[in-house]
């Protein structure tokens, strides 16, 4: 990104918007905000920066083996025409009776842009379950285009830390890329409980679900104690 770039806060200075009724107050309290929105704004774009700038990360040589909806694949398989893909790690192990909802929320939302993610790299979404368990579900909450697979020997998972030590399904998002028919691994999410702030919840950033970003548009804000459900009453 070109350095030579318009203070925030004279961007925000010079904005054109104002809102009926407002008033001076708010107006200063806006403009203060909007010129940290600009920064926060530019600070993304030198994180992704930064996320692109990686070397090269270390070769996958795992015996990574998955059952898909149409039979087996490889991780080679998953990338199909694209050079770069992108994993999802589903918290639906063998032992859970029904998904993790903070997973299911994330990959709802998604699913809606799943056509639109897989014109420029591949995706997949991994889990620990059968196959025929993620099928199942997937009809049930009516998802047409995550491609879904099961980690058949669980190696994948626990190189890239999709299960704790003890078992336990963990969340977590990795890209590979494949380049001159070598497959490294790019980047992965290794935001943990560890590097949480105090009073709030271990979060990653940038953060791929948009529900939180809808809910810090508001005055309440986040409700520390309130996770979305996998069913609402109707």
């Amino acid at each position: 990104m070109s350095q030579n770039l318009v203070p925030a806060a004279e961007l925000a200075r010079i904005s054109p918007v104002r809102f009926p009724n407002e008033s001076a107050e708010y107006r200063a309290a806006r403009t203060a905000l909007l010129a940290e929105e600009i920064e926060l704004r530019r600070h993304i774009e030198r994180v992704a920066a930064m996320r692109r700038a990686l070397p090269p990360g270390g070769v996958v040589a795992g015996d990574y083996r998955f059952e898909g909806e149409n039979g087996p694949v490889s991780l080679s398989d998953l990338f199909g025409d694209k050079d770069t893909l992108a994993i999802y790690s589903y918290m639906f192990g063998p032992t859970r009776a029904r998904p993790c909802p903070m997973c299911t929320n994330l990959l709802g939302a998604l699913e809606g842009n799943a056509n639109d993610v897989m014109q420029r790299m591949a995706l997949a979404v991994v889990a620990r379950s059968p196959i025929e368990r993620l099928t199942a579900w997937k009809t049930e909450r009516g998802w047409r285009y995550l491609p879904l697979y099961s980690d058949v020997n669980d190696q994948y998972s626990r190189d890239y830390f999709g299960v704790a030590p003890d078992g336990g399904d963990i969340p977590s998002l990795n890209v590979f890329t494949r380049r001159d028919g070598t497959i490294r691994h790019f980047w992965g999410g290794e935001m943990t409980g560890s590097s949480a702030d105090p009073g709030q919840d271990p979060r990653g950033a940038p953060e791929l679900g948009p529900l939180w970003h809808m809910l810090d548009l508001t005055p309440e804000g986040r409700a520390p104690d309130w996770y979305p459900e996998l069913d609402y009453p109707r």
